[in-house]
């Protein structure tokens, strides 16, 4: 069945008509007919979106998300795709595990689920993962991360990067020196830390840790990325990189593009995430750093958690807040809203590069006729409040609720197939 996606503005530009049929784009202009029509009078029409960095938690902890639930989660959000990180249980270290997480996405059918494989067996940072045959399994593994860790050890990152060079693979880094930020940080190191009395976790501890996996990445010759970055050093230090040809890319979430550490004020657990907010120093670097190009993608490291695991004082609490179904709302608050980045800008950060970095084919394209018809349309004059009853993940640790935001996600169409539709899953797909 075709589609005609009517008055759509492509990337923000000017209104046309979309034909979709057969899971692809057919046709773009006038005097296209469908045998359905998607009203997108006055609608931004974006490549779907691809996630870097995404928690699914299935096998291991269902009580917190599954695949399908988080996938729901994406498709409201306007992903596409979605790259799910290697600390379940077991841990997402063998072909097997990885086969498994990327067959449950195909049953869930809302997003292509690309599983993270992990660097490290069990996530000890002590010998390398079966790297080759989750990389050459059905899984197609492209990046591999030990998140929530840091591959301390240099001579195990080192071997690492060579070991995923053959592939075209990225070692994807968590940097966190674990002898400057120890189990017990929980916020930023600073003034706010020192007013609440809660253990630091100070930037250097971050910064010191790129700097040596991009001297390991230019040694061995192969991609590092790095996850989550949070302050205005690595900013700094990821430029460096780049300026000597290095090949190194690098993310930043959401909630360290509008989020301080200064709402810690309150000890509300729902801001405890790792690494910690910064300060408004940091939150600025980080949209230059994004909008300049130096930071090449939005990953919203969703990181579901139970209530019984978030449900604690401060500094007892999990790390981690929901993601996926605000995202692309917070970008235009944080970006668009501030003039450093235009409707264009978004995709390429929070589709076409997520795309290129994780080695995801018919991601991220561009609107053309033949191109993959993985699709979203935004309201980017809405102005929509998050309500509990609309998150679907199984977990509610976000700190959006009740707030008002902008630029509502109407429509996503995965494979050419239409999987949410006047900001709801479609029917019969719900999780």
């Amino acid at each position: 069945m075709s589609i005609l996606i009517r008055g759509a503005r492509p990337l923000g530009g000017t209104a046309t008509d979309v034909l979709v049929d057969d899971g692809a784009i057919a046709g773009i202009g006038s005097g296209l007919s469908g045998d359905e029509v998607i009203d997108a009078g006055g609608l931004v029409l974006l490549p779907g979106l691809v996630d870097l960095h995404t928690h699914l938690r299935e096998p291991g902890r269902e009580d917190a998300e599954t695949v399908a639930t988080g996938s729901a989660a994406a498709a409201l959000g306007g992903y596409t795709a979605v790259h799910a990180m290697a600390n379940t249980d077991p841990v997402a270290d063998t072909a097997e595990i990885v086969t498994q997480v990327a067959r449950l996405g195909d049953r869930a059918g809302l997003v292509e689920v690309r599983p993270v494989g992990a660097v490290s067996k069990r996530l000890a940072g002590e010998e390398l993962a079966e790297i080759g045959t989750m990389a050459r399994s059905a899984a197609r593994v492209r990046i591999f991360s030990d998140d929530g860790r840091c591959v301390a050890d240099s001579r195990l990152m080192r071997r690492a990067l060579e070991y995923v060079k053959p592939f075209g693979a990225a070692v994807a880094q968590h940097a966190q020196d674990p002898r400057l930020a120890d189990g017990t940080a929980c916020c930023h190191e600073g003034e706010v830390s020192g007013r609440l009395g809660l253990p630091g976790w100070p930037g250097v501890a971050e910064e010191s840790v790129v700097a040596r996996d991009v001297m390991l990445a230019e040694h061995t010759g192969s991609r590092l990325h790095v996850c989550h970055v949070s302050t205005a050093g690595t900013v700094e230090v990821i430029r460096w990189a780049k300026a000597r040809g290095i090949d190194v890319t690098a993310e930043v979430t959401p909630h360290h593009l509008l989020l301080t550490c200064d709402l810690l004020a309150g000890y509300d657990p729902v801001f405890k995430v790792n690494p910690p907010l910064r300060p408004e120093e940091d939150v600025t670097a980080l949209r230059e750093a994004l909008a300049d190009g130096t930071i090449d993608a939005v990953a919203t490291d969703h990181a579901p958690h139970a209530d019984h695991d978030k449900d604690h004082a401060f500094a007892d609490a999990a790390f981690g807040m929901l993601g996926l179904q605000t995202a692309l709302a917070v970008v235009a608050e944080a970006l668009v809203a501030t003039g450093r980045l235009d409707w264009a800008g978004v995709a390429d950060r929070m589709s076409v590069r997520p795309a290129r970095i994780g080695r995801v084919a018919g991601q991220g394209g561009a609107i053309e006729v033949g191109a993959a018809a993985n699709l979203v349309l935004v309201d980017p004059d809405a102005s929509w409040t998050l309500e509990a009853a609309d998150v679907v993940s199984r977990s509610r640790n976000t700190p959006y609720l009740g707030r008002a935001l902008p630029a509502r996600v109407v429509a996503t169409l995965f494979r050419g197939r239409p999987t949410v539709r006047d900001g709801k899953l479609v029917n019969g797909l719900a999780p």
